[in-house]
């Protein structure tokens, strides 16, 4: 018989993983049965086989051979003189097997089914690679970079899947060119029009523990739990960790010999600083254990209100707070307390200062040198001296020291 030609149609069931078999013939099937009951009313006396090898399908009717004139349902029932028209050798109360053409059936009404199957098709597909990635959720996965936009990155997965990496899951220093692989985590499925959108991320904490768990073997091996994760990207991560083996020692293990573990994952997030801590129940070690690398003396602790007040030496405060307050954050973050640094100067508690190194990338080099030679090397020291004073002091002009306190005046009203 004529075949309407749905290779191609069949050829997508084949590319699309993980639609089996019986799934596909049910599809093909249901499809052409409803162009069955469209043009017949019923679809009771009809077979569909489906020939997937060949890209083709055959569709049978079944009919009951009754004497001439005693034709009381058409769909079931021929007429014996029809019959023989079919094969001579009919008889009365034989089951008649006859092969419809597609053609009866129309152009239109064959394309409409050929769009149908195909829209089926895509459904199955959508439907698959949800589910799939539904599954994969903080996982890591490996894609290729199709295309760069200001928004969002879109990559392809080793099947060919669009996979979307938007900008604000993206690493502040993170710069793709197309062509290259690059590793995230699946951070959620949307679901956009009846499309899957698969969206990954590599600022979630996720994507860090599950590096860990890649180049920690303990961690893989649940000898090592991260108890708490928390990121500012690209700029700097603490990690507690606990062990459930009183023989590993879980920061060790974590960073390796040398920094061997922690070096690539370090490089992987474009040089993150990863403070590893010990987990503890102690919120006083716990706190003292966030703040670093600094070291402070005293701890003052509110745990109605979830607040302490750290007093550190004058050389550790700037090291607590870290640069545009990112350490203290991470801190707060990581133990759930609010926490404010004070400089502890023999007894006397004053407001936490900012070593000057720390504004190197807004106040040129040589200007830090020659506040510092004067003895200024914090921010602190430098406000504390009128722009007359520092004018005098220094070789620097009336127009960088105001340039200086303005940046200087800033960093401290954001804290």
């Amino acid at each position: 018989m004529a075949s309407i030609n749905l290779i191609e149609a069949f050829q997508e069931f084949k590319d699309a993983e993980n639609i089996d078999r019986p799934t596909m013939m049910k599809v093909v099937e249901d499809v052409f049965k409803t162009l069955l009951r469209k043009k017949f009313g019923s679809d009771e006396n009809f077979d569909v086989i489906v020939n997937a090898e060949k890209g083709d399908l055959e569709i049978i009717r079944r009919r009951m051979i009754v004497e001439d004139g005693q034709v009381e349902d058409p769909l079931a029932q021929v007429a014996y003189s029809d019959a023989v028209r079919i094969e001579p050798d009919f008889e009365v109360g034989e089951e008649v097997y006859e092969e419809i053409d597609l053609y009866d059936f129309g152009r239109r009404a064959i394309l409409a089914a050929k769009q149908t199957l195909a829209s089926r098709i895509s459904d199955l597909k959508k439907n698959v690679l949800a589910k799939k990635y539904s599954e994969r959720v903080g996982e890591i996965t490996n894609a290729e970079v199709y295309q760069v936009w200001k928004k969002e990155i879109l990559l392809l997965d080793e099947e060919g899947n669009e996979l979307i990496l938007p900008k604000s899951e993206q690493i502040p220093q993170d710069y793709f060119k197309k062509g290259e692989s690059i590793r995230a985590v699946v951070k959620k499925v949307d679901m956009k029009n009846n499309t899957p959108v698969i969206i990954l991320s590599r600022t979630s904490p996720e994507f860090l523990a599950k590096l860990l768990e890649i180049e920690v073997p303990e961690i893989f091996d649940g000898l090592i739990v991260i108890k708490r994760i928390v990121r500012d990207p690209g700029e700097r991560a603490k990690v507690a960790v606990e062990s459930y083996d009183d023989r590993i020692d879980p920061v060790g293990a974590c960073v390796g010999m040398k920094g061997s573990r922690i070096h690539g994952i370090v490089r992987e997030l474009k040089n993150e600083n990863i403070d590893v801590i010990n987990w503890t129940n102690n919120t006083q070690l716990l706190i003292q254990r966030s703040l670093t690398p600094a070291k402070i003396t005293s701890m003052e602790l509110d745990t109605e209100n979830k607040h302490a007040d750290v007093y550190l030496k004058p050389d550790q405060v700037s090291l607590a707070i870290g640069r545009r307050g990112v350490n203290i954050k991470l801190a707060c973050e990581l133990t759930g307390y609010d926490l404010d640094v004070y400089r502890d100067n023999e007894g006397e508690v004053e407001e936490f200062d900012i070593d000057l190194d720390e504004f190197s990338d807004e106040i040129e080099g040589w200007v830090i040198d020659e506040l510092k030679r004067i003895g200024c090397d914090t921010a602190r020291s430098v406000l504390d001296l009128t722009t007359e004073e520092l004018e005098r002091r220094t070789d620097l002009e009336k127009e960088t020291i105001d340039e200086v306190r303005k940046v200087l005046e800033e960093e401290f009203q954001k804290g």
